[in-house]
């Protein structure tokens, strides 16, 4: 189907899709994010002297916060199927982007790999920018130690891998090879929307998630297993979230 003649009507009702579904979701918090790092360097402190939250308290009740996180954890999930359904609804079968239970204990071992491959660089890449001041201090979690926490940063983690890697890499890189995209030109837009939207962080952030976006983009191209892609997604934010959240207040360095 991604080797046919696409009308004029068909491109003008794809490029209406990506932005209709963009403008709702990660692209919206991509010019919400431009506008928070702007906030953040007019203030007189520099960047590594501010913080962000990423898991943030909602609501003073404990069980209301429970539900306003559940809320949020939705929200994501959503996202991430409806951009599963806009590419059957076009025709693409899940499976041609990696969404199928074909190959399970092959998708986890990618995920792990590249996890480790993402992580640990990106930490001292994260300290690294924040030392230099070009990066907030970004706090995973700030969410009061209740029996839930745990629960929902894991859920949190799965719920962001989930309609990111959908969305940025399976319905995007899609769609715009349906235009006549390039792969490389596809996945440098993939990448830059992925850093847009963590811009919150500082230009540390940014690059960083551009950098995952190269890497994470490549894979899928190359693999069209998506489901590698969520897997290793989840594990590294499910060991940010809970990990910083458990070691928060008896490790030094973590703020």
């Amino acid at each position: 189907m991604l080797s046919e003649q696409v009308t004029p009507t068909e491109r003008r009702a794809i490029r209406i899709e990506l932005a209709l579904v963009f403008g709702a979701t990660l692209g919206l918090s991509g010019l919400r994010s431009l506008l928070s790092l702007l906030d953040s360097l007019l203030r007189p402190e520099p960047l590594n002297q501010q913080s962000v939250a990423i898991n943030a308290p909602r609501a003073a009740l404990t069980l209301l916060d429970l539900a306003y996180q559940l809320t949020s954890v939705l929200q994501l999930a959503v996202w991430g199927g409806l951009g599963a359904y806009l590419l059957w609804r076009a025709g693409v079968a899940l499976r041609q982007v990696g969404l199928d239970r074909t190959r399970p204990g092959r998708d986890a071992l990618t995920g792990v790999g590249l996890a480790a491959l993402i992580g640990l660089p990106g930490l001292a890449f994260y300290l690294g920018t924040r030392a230099l001041g070009l990066n907030l201090t970004v706090m995973p979690s700030t969410l009061d130690s209740t029996w839930w926490r745990p629960v929902v940063l894991t859920l949190s983690a799965l719920a962001n891998a989930w309609a990111e890697e959908v969305l940025v890499v399976g319905f995007l890189v899609t769609r715009l090879r349906r235009l006549g995209w390039s792969e490389n030109k596809s996945l440098l837009a993939s990448a830059l929307l992925r850093g847009s939207y963590h811009l919150y962080q500082g230009f540390g952030g940014f690059v960083g998630n551009v950098i995952m976006g190269l890497v994470y983009g490549r894979v899928w191209q190359r693999t069209n297993r998506l489901w590698a892609l969520v897997i290793g997604h989840t594990v590294i934010d499910v060991v940010a979230f809970v990990g910083y959240a458990a070691l928060r207040g008896t490790v030094s360095w973590i703020p």
